[in-house]
């Protein structure tokens, strides 16, 4: 071949002054994350700023406020002074039940701290306990294909729907002395005046209130769950009572953890239901009184001790959302995340 006719040597394209490449040619590679990334900032911002201005300013508040004496009358001379500088006193006074040198005395409020937090601990896992055994066995039934199915969803509903101050009435009206529960069991019971009663009747009204919440987030879990994993269960000769601990159970106890956390949360703060069923008391006095009820008796003779008594409770329910979180699976959102790795896997 002649010297006219070669093919000549490609030129090389010189090098370009961008190593990764054009804006353009990075968003087609890589989507668009910078920019929703960005666009994420601006949009949560703004919220995060709202939210450390709502719920970060009080909660710092009312721990500064707890190394505060209260306000009241100086025993020197008679006169009403301000609190100043307490330390870890107004600490000391729920936590050793100590009211000054000496140990507090019965009926004041902080001899009955570790008695209101073995109640709430106490109201928390009986509660819950039930209310995730029946609210497990209710959503068994609504997800299940029969006729009539959305009108029993609906009633089943209706508890949680009622407000709590009403719910608590209504029990207060049954389970009153000459109520309709006395007269159905043909017993004459003082569920208010006894001790275990009145904790019964707050759990037995607890529990028919919030029972259909505990369903519902269950139901959600138990939706997700495909019907071709049941029917290879049958396939595989596996019975009703099998199919329910080897696929129910593993594939619904993300959504039964996330349930179970909010209860156990919820019911740690319980108030309103004890406030007007039992007017915080029941029993000899103390019987029913809850960390949130001490709070609030508090709040009447003295913000900065109680604003102790919330630190102490905050941290109470921030160390149970931790144990949940951190070692009982309640992190929904890492559950998922594990599972669509394994999937892509």
């Amino acid at each position: 071949m002649s010297a006219a006719t070669e093919i000549p040597a490609a030129i090389p394209e010189p090098p370009s002054s961008d190593p990764q490449g054009s804006g353009a040619a990075r968003r087609r590679k890589g989507g668009l994350n910078a920019d929703h990334g960005r666009w994420a900032v601006y949009l949560i911002g703004p919220t995060l700023v709202l939210l450390a201005v709502v719920i970060g300013y009080p909660v710092v508040s009312a721990v500064i406020q707890s190394f505060q004496l209260d306000q009241g009358l100086d025993k020197a001379t008679g006169l009403f002074v301000e609190g100043g500088f307490a330390g870890v006193t107004n600490y000391v006074h729920w936590l050793g039940q100590q009211c000054g040198n000496a140990a507090c005395p019965p009926g004041n409020l902080g001899s009955q701290f570790w008695v209101a937090f073995g109640n709430t601990f106490f109201f928390t896992v009986v509660t819950v306990a039930l209310e995730t055994v029946i609210g497990l066995w209710m959503a068994i039934i609504m997800n299940r294909n029969f006729r009539g199915r959305a009108l029993v969803r609906a009633a089943i509903l209706i508890p949680w729907a009622i407000p709590t101050a009403v719910t608590a009435k209504l029990w207060y009206f049954i389970f009153d002395a000459n109520g309709v529960l006395n007269h159905v069991i043909g017993h004459q019971v003082l569920w208010f005046s006894d001790e275990w009663a009145s904790r019964f009747a707050i759990i037995i009204a607890d529990t028919w209130k919030t029972t259909p919440f505990m369903a519902l987030l269950i139901l959600a879990g138990l939706q997700l769950i495909p019907d071709e994993v049941y029917e290879a269960g049958k396939m595989d000769g596996a019975s009703t009572f099998q199919r329910f601990v080897n696929i129910t159970l593993p594939l619904v106890k993300p959504a039964l953890m996330v349930a179970i956390l909010f209860r156990v949360l919820d019911a740690l703060r319980i108030y309103d239901l004890i406030a007007i069923m039992t007017g915080g008391g029941g029993g000899s006095g103390n019987a029913t009184v809850s960390l949130s009820v001490l709070v609030v008796d508090q709040i009447r003779q003295g913000f900065n001790s109680a604003s102790a008594l919330s630190t102490i409770t905050f941290v109470v329910i921030f160390v149970v959302a931790f144990i949940f979180v951190r070692f009982l699976g309640a992190n929904v959102v890492q559950t998922q995340a594990a599972q669509q790795k394994g999937e892509l896997k």
